[in-house]
């Protein structure tokens, strides 16, 4: 049932695991935008230490997204319009999203309504349940040096040589 896999990863987010997500087709755009991602909690004080050391291999100052439902954005963020491309940086109004906030107080907001993208809507709105908040850190799905995950494959490879906790290959849920 595929929404079981939304409450399961909500779940997820909601005990600090960071997962690969492969669902539908791949999007396309400038970033990651939620087809090929790699998703955590938003609000974990070690969601980015974890990424930046075990997973992207970041330097510290580089930030990562959030995506948030459309409807929700404004009470998080200071935007007014939707951002579909994760293209405007937009003040963060809530501290408590510290893994998605850069130095300044800002983030690269993604967001997402139910006719772009059904099955990230469904996601956010399970996460929204656990952990107060319908949003997400979102980073592309790809291991340091390569290209974003576009297959079943890629996505297999990228998992078994990276520290993520689970992937999420359409309904098909693997751990470590």
């Amino acid at each position: 049932n595929k929404n079981e896999i939304y409450k399961i990863a909500a779940n997820l987010i909601l005990k600090e695991k960071i997962f690969g997500w492969f669902h539908d087709r791949s999007e396309f755009g400038p970033r990651a935008l939620g087809n090929r991602s790699i998703l955590a909690n938003p609000i974990s004080p070690k969601t980015k230490y974890i990424l930046d050391h075990y997973m992207k291999s970041r330097e510290r100052y580089r930030p990562y997204a959030p995506v948030v439902i459309e409807e929700f954005a404004n009470k998080y963020f200071d935007i007014d319009t939707n951002s579909p491309v994760m293209m405007r940086n937009a003040k963060v109004l809530d501290k408590k999203l510290s893994s998605i906030m850069h130095y300044d107080g800002t983030a690269r907001v993604q967001t997402v309504n139910r006719k772009e993208n059904v099955s990230l809507y469904k996601l956010l709105l399970e996460v929204k349940k656990n952990i107060g908040y319908p949003i997400l850190l979102n980073t592309s799905f790809n291991i340091p040096g390569e290209p974003i995950v576009e297959s079943p494959y890629d996505a297999l490879s990228a998992f078994s040589q990276g520290s993520l906790d689970y992937l999420f290959l359409e309904n098909i849920i693997i751990s470590r």
